[in-house]
């Protein structure tokens, strides 16, 4: 990928849009091999349902569906198989026992920050490469967008939630 000449010009909106899809492609690679390095029986959609529990604690299902957009059915099997894994596990909700939640379980806490702590040490590593004034620039950018899409940093993962 070619840098863009920073002579005062703005970017086009394509050129951003190709900066941004040429990180996100290096960023999900880092994701796969750390998760592979983790816990290779558990898929980035597996490990991203993870995430979404640690980031915002016990969910329904219908719920954590529509945080990861994707049909209540097929979240309904993604747990099934987080569940079998020992991962998450499912309890009925304190006000209405009908209603079930689920939340990650000891082990699934674990595998996330396993796999964040590798994927940390990877980036750390790439950074090493960056000319710390573009380094600086990157936290402020990296965070507008990370703010865009509603995230939260990794070490505010599972920090207030109860196991």
């Amino acid at each position: 990928m070619e840098a863009h000449d920073l002579t005062g010009t703005a970017p086009s909106r394509s050129e951003v849009v190709e900066a941004v899809i040429g990180a996100s492609r290096v960023l999900v690679a880092v994701a796969a091999r750390s998760l592979a390095e983790v816990a290779e029986d558990v898929t980035l959609p597996q490990y991203r349902a993870l995430v979404v529990l640690a980031s915002r604690g016990p969910q329904r299902v219908a719920s954590l569906a529509e945080l990861l957009a994707v049909t209540p059915p097929t979240a309904t099997r993604m747990c099934d198989r987080l569940e079998r894994k020992g991962l998450i596990r499912r309890r009925a909700a304190r006000q209405d026992r009908r209603e079930v939640r689920v939340s990650l379980s000891a082990a699934g806490q674990e595998l996330v920050s396993q796999v964040a702590d590798r994927r940390r040490a990877e980036i750390a590593q790439l950074l090493d490469r960056i000319p710390v004034e573009d380094q600086a620039r990157m936290v402020e950018l990296f965070g507008a967008l990370a703010d865009a899409a509603g995230e939260v940093a990794d070490r505010q993962l599972v920090e207030d939630w109860e196991l």
